[in-house]
């Protein structure tokens, strides 16, 4: 039998720089993008008692301000970047160390997998996170059920 699903999605941009380790071309390079992420929520068990997954609100309440207050207009460096101590050393404020290489995709799996269910805690689940990294160019990462 089908299962029917139903979900609350809302997007948040913010301006977000990197370097992917190993890259072949020109994003081996410190640069930064644009990036929009599409957030979408599911309820775990039914909607609210209003018939919602979850307030709008809520989502940006949480899943938005982690992003402003996190990533937005910081430099992500994996931790095994042979240039983070030169990084640390011009500005440790604006330089966000993460345990993995910041590529969308990484990125998207952090978020989904880490993150969310800190901030959702049992209210709901992130199930699918689209992020676009320009206009032309996105990844997507889906819970599996």
């Amino acid at each position: 039998m089908k299962k029917n699903t139903i979900q609350a999605i809302r997007y948040h941009d913010i301006s977000c720089g990197h370097r992917v380790v190993g890259h072949e071309s020109k994003c081996a390079y410190l640069h930064g993008h644009n990036y929009r992420f599409h957030f979408y929520v599911e309820p775990n068990n039914q909607l609210d008692s209003v018939g919602r997954v979850l307030d709008f609100s809520v989502i940006k309440s949480t899943l938005c301000e982690w992003l402003e207050n996190n990533y937005d207009h910081k430099m992500l460096i994996w931790i095994h970047d042979p240039l983070l101590p030169q990084l640390l050393a011009c500005s440790n404020e604006s330089i966000v160390v993460v345990q993995f290489n910041p590529t969308a995709e990484n990125i998207a799996i952090n978020f989904v997998e880490d993150i969310a269910p800190i901030i959702l805690q049992d209210s709901c689940t992130l199930t699918k996170l689209e992020i676009e990294e320009t206009r032309k160019c996105s990844v997507i990462y889906k819970l599996k059920k």
